[in-house]
């Protein structure tokens, strides 16, 4: 059973209620999901995040196959981190907590994701030819989106992704 994690950094010059703001609109991520993946929310969006709040979506991450996602809520602590965890879709596991702290001149926003990928050992043969490059790629599209909303601290060199 293997456990992938995957760690990003992005630095923001907006303040911690304006990045709290946006990213714990769950309607939000919409806008930082690329247009090929089809993403819409079905429910559970008409609220800030809470502890228990179920958010169900519909993707299309490859070749044209929707697929429903469900996740909770688990944690939130206002202005500074919240959980989802998925409980229906194309993982064995997703756990994905989101990070926000103060920085001189804005925010650094971490995430860290652990998941598995279902079927055994073929899941962990197709990981690095589709699944590693497909999170990388919808990763990398969301620190662009971000940039364009909301600029980029220039000081900070590493906006990095990290595959651990």
């Amino acid at each position: 059973m293997k456990i992938y994690t995957l760690k990003t950094k992005q630095y923001l010059p907006i303040s911690i209620e304006k990045a709290w703001e946006f990213l714990s609109d769950p309607k939000n991520l919409k806008t930082i999901t690329p247009e090929y993946m089809k993403f819409e929310v079905v429910s559970g969006a008409d609220r800030k995040m809470y502890p228990g709040q179920i958010i169900q979506y519909i993707v299309t991450p490859i070749a044209g196959i929707k697929n429903k996602w469900v996740t909770e809520i688990t944690h939130v602590k206002n202005k500074e981190y919240f959980v989802d965890e998925q409980r229906f879709g194309p993982y064995s596991l997703w756990h994905h907590k989101h990070f926000i702290k103060e920085i001189p001149g804005g925010v650094e926003m971490e995430d860290i994701i652990d998941y598995k990928i279902p079927l055994g050992i073929l899941g962990q043969l197709i990981h690095p030819m589709i699944v590693k490059p497909r999170l990388k790629e919808v990763f990398e599209y969301r620190k662009k989106k971000l940039i364009e909303l909301f600029g980029t601290i220039e000081t900070k060199a590493s906006n990095e992704i990290i595959f651990v």
